[in-house]
């Protein structure tokens, strides 16, 4: 029987911790881990495709071979276990190298649109969706009894991006709209996305995307959703060195603040959850 093998017995007969090193390949790392994946793993995705995604990840963002291994199995899994595609151009989400408390680990994120195919796995939301206004559009909104949200974007030369605004609606006729500025949006994500100044951070690379998801976010926290999702959306932006069968449960191991709070509209007297 080889290392590999040997490994993968001991922490299935045995329950004992597993030696990982550095030299491991992904695919042995993963082959060594194999109960305790088989197991996390949702049963629409095999040990297989878990690897695949893995070996893809690496190829696109090299800096993640840097990071501990078990972080970068915790942030994979997140993903596996949404059902959501990271590091790839679907922009679904994304596994970020981060150094966190002086070592090199594996933050996950949560991407524009994996947040918002989650959404409308929602069956009560009929329609949600984001925009970004410029400064030569037409924009104007009110709060109050009767809420007003109008957006006629310039036909050319749109200018600078001065503001975005979310908005939902549910099938009963329910909705909401969040309006927030561009100068707004930096402090939040200066705040509290700990990764927000990374150059691998998708806040580099598709800042519109992820300035989208900011404000989606505040405006669901009034939308009619369900455990599930405020149980996955607790995993974004962080860094997780374990593996189960549910990813929510498990701590996040970097400093962080917590911003705001969903209501988990299938217990009306649960505790409210608190969105990372």
């Amino acid at each position: 029987m080889g290392v590999k093998e040997a490994l993968a017995e001991r922490s299935e007969t045995q329950n004992k911790p597993i030696k990982l090193t550095k030299s491991m390949s992904i695919q042995d790392l993963i082959k060594a881990m194999e109960p305790e994946i088989k197991r996390a793993l949702p049963q629409v995705i095999t040990p297989e495709r878990f690897t695949r995604m893995a070996l893809s990840a690496l190829n696109s963002t090299p800096k993640l071979k840097e990071c501990s291994q078990m972080s970068f199995l915790g942030a994979l899994m997140n993903a596996a276990q949404l059902g959501l595609e990271p590091n790839t151009p679907l922009g679904q989400a994304y596994l970020i190298p981060y150094r966190n408390k002086g070592q090199m680990e594996c933050q996950f994120q949560i991407g524009y649109k994996g947040l918002i195919d989650m959404v409308y796995r929602n069956e009560d939301i009929q329609t949600v969706q984001s925009q970004c206004v410029y400064e030569n559009d037409e924009f104007e909104y009110e709060l109050g009894l009767e809420p007003k949200l109008v957006h006629k974007p310039a036909l050319k030369d749109r200018g600078d991006l001065i503001l975005v605004y979310a908005l939902w609606k549910s099938k009963n006729g329910g909705y909401g709209f969040e309006v927030m500025s561009k100068e707004d949006i930096d402090a939040h994500a200066r705040k509290f996305s700990q990764s927000f100044g990374s150059s691998y951070s998708p806040w580099k690379t598709n800042y519109e995307e992820m300035a989208k998801k900011t404000v989606i976010k505040k405006c669901l926290k009034y939308a009619p959703l369900k455990s599930d999702f405020v149980r996955a959306v607790s995993n974004d932006e962080t860094i997780k060195s374990e593996l189960d069968v549910d990813m929510s449960e498990i701590r996040n191991e970097q400093d962080m603040v917590v911003d705001g709070e969903y209501r988990d509209v299938t217990d009306q007297n649960a505790e409210e959850r608190k969105e990372q």
